[in-house]
């Protein structure tokens, strides 16, 4: 990274849903932050908790009901109707993870171990938490700690910082 007084200093990344597509933006965007020196914390709520969450991090599945943007084979508009299909969402989870794997993407813990490795900071949600009965147990070894969005937003005050919804 440059040394320009200008540059973004400190990353802070909201994760709401609990998707591959959703969390593995949220994991490659805060990954890319740690690697540019970038400060960068990472907070999970709701639905995206399950990334962090020990029994569920690495068996997230892909959107395919209401998701415009899914293509199939040929790249033909992915019928909406078909995601309701039992094993539609499973089969599709299963080819999005066999592409990820082919480009060699580390799952869920192993992208959270890296993030944590190199300076990142991961959290939890507390209202979520207590709305889903989850324990700090019950999450990833590599979550800091479990804070309110307020006391998270403290964490990223500061000049050149940018907050990001995902």
């Amino acid at each position: 990274m440059s040394e320009n007084n200008d540059a973004l200093k400190k990353v802070c990344i909201i994760c709401a849903k609990g998707t591959i597509e959703d969390v593995y933006a949220a994991l490659v965007m805060t990954n890319g932050a740690v690697m540019e020196g970038i400060e960068a914390k990472l907070f999970f709520t709701f639905f995206g908790l399950d990334a962090i969450t020990k029994k569920r991090m690495n068996r997230l599945h892909t959107g395919t009901v209401g998701n415009p943007a899914m293509r199939m084979p040929g790249n033909l508009p992915f019928p909406t109707l078909l995601g309701l299909l039992p094993g539609v969402e499973a089969g599709v989870s299963a080819m999005m993870r066999s592409k990820m794997d082919k480009l060699d993407i580390p799952p869920v813990d192993e992208f959270l171990e890296m993030i944590t490795a190199g300076g990142g900071e991961i959290y939890a949600c507390k209202l979520a938490m207590d709305m889903f009965g989850l324990k700090k147990e019950d999450l990833s070894d590599q979550v800091t700690s479990v804070l309110t969005i307020g006391d998270f937003y403290g964490l990223c005050g500061g000049d050149r910082t940018q907050i990001i919804f995902t």
